[in-house]
């Protein structure tokens, strides 16, 4: 997918299939997942974001323009992952949403105080999925101004 004449990757970091599901036909219905990825746990996040293991070759691995991360997460969590991705100078500058089942206020702070772009609720309804991607893709991608992939390396 491009915007604005710039390629855009989202990658999902999400351990639940349903969920994977739900959401990559909600991207597809707003049409955005032209280059979208998914990792199952914060360590393959981690992996895919640092070109390790099966994520070497830069081409299967294409730095993200979005992270939509879950919380909730086997390995290594959500939390912990937005640490690590908050803490290296040239991962930081990728946005970060959080989509999770949690609803929890300490959550909410701490992740806010990691450095995350927006924290938001997952449905569980697939039209109201469908309706957050296009205010995801719409705000992320037409309204806001992103770095230049050259300028966060």
């Amino acid at each position: 997918m491009t915007i604005k004449g710039k390629s855009i990757t989202i990658l999902v970091a999400e351990d639940d299939e349903d969920d994977r599901l739900l959401m990559q036909e909600a991207l597809e219905e707003n049409r955005l997942a032209n280059d979208l990825h998914f990792v199952e746990d914060g360590e393959e996040l981690m992996d895919y974001l640092q070109h390790r293991g099966k994520y070497s070759d830069p081409k299967s691995a294409p730095h993200p323009s979005l992270i939509l991360l879950d919380l909730n997460m086997p390995r290594k969590d959500g939390r912990e992952a937005l640490k690590e991705i908050k803490a290296d100078p040239n991962l930081r500058k990728i946005p970060i949403v959080v989509l999770t089942t949690s609803k929890a206020e300490e959550d909410i702070l701490r992740t806010y105080d990691l450095g995350v772009s927006s924290f938001i609720a997952k449905p569980v309804v697939f039209d109201s999925m469908v309706q957050i991607m296009k205010m995801i893709g719409t705000y992320w991608f037409e309204i806001v101004e992103l770095p230049d992939r050259a300028s966060r390396e």
